[in-house]
C-alpha cells in the first residue's frame, strides 16, 4: 500500500492575488472521517513578516472558530524544540506545515492567515491533506481532486 494514495486533498488558498495587511480567505475543513491532518502553506514573494499563521477550530460549520493550542506559527513550539516565528520578508518560497492528530481537536478546522502591512504584501497558497481515513477514498472525487495521473 502506497500510504499517501489514500488521503484527500483540499484547497485552503487558492492561488490568487497578493495580499498585504489583509487576512487571506481560506476554506474550513471538515475533517469527519479522518484521523489526522497536514496543513500545507507555501509562500511565494513577502515583503514583510506576516501577522498571522494558525491554525482555528470548531464543533460546527460556519460557527465561531477558536485557536488550537501548539498551532500558532507565533510563539509555539515546533518539532525541532524552538519558538516558532511568522514568515518574515526574507521567506520567499518557504513552506510551512502544521500536523494535527484529529482525535484532538474539534470537527472544523481552517486555517488563519493574515498578511502584514508592508509595500506590496505575501503571496501565498495552501492546501490539507487529510489521512488516516475510515473509509479509503478510492475515486478522484474522493480525494478532492479533479483528476489523478500515476504511472
Amino acid at each position: 500500500m502506497i500510504h499517501l494514495q489514500n488521503v484527500k486533498f483540499l484547497n485552503l488558498i487558492p492561488p490568487v492575488a497578493i495580499k498585504d495587511n489583509a487576512a487571506f480567505v481560506t476554506t474550513e475543513i471538515d475533517t469527519k472521517g479522518y484521523d489526522y491532518a497536514t496543513f500545507v502553506v507555501n509562500l511565494g514573494v513577502t515583503d514583510i513578516a506576516m501577522a498571522a499563521l494558525k491554525i482555528t477550530e470548531c464543533a460546527t460549520s460556519g460557527g465561531s472558530f477558536t485557536d488550537v493550542t501548539g498551532l500558532d506559527a507565533d510563539g509555539d513550539t515546533d518539532t525541532d524544540g524552538a519558538t516558532s516565528t511568522l514568515p518574515t520578508a526574507t521567506d520567499d518560497g518557504g513552506v510551512f506545515v502544521f500536523e494535527v492528530d484529529l482525535r484532538n481537536t474539534e470537527r472544523f478546522l481552517d486555517l488563519s492567515a493574515t498578511a502584514g502591512d508592508g509595500s506590496a504584501g505575501t503571496y501565498a497558497s495552501g492546501v490539507c491533506i487529510l489521512s488516516r481515513a475510515h473509509d479509503v477514498p478510492v475515486t478522484a472525487a474522493e480525494r478532492g481532486c479533479l483528476n489523478i495521473l500515476r504511472a
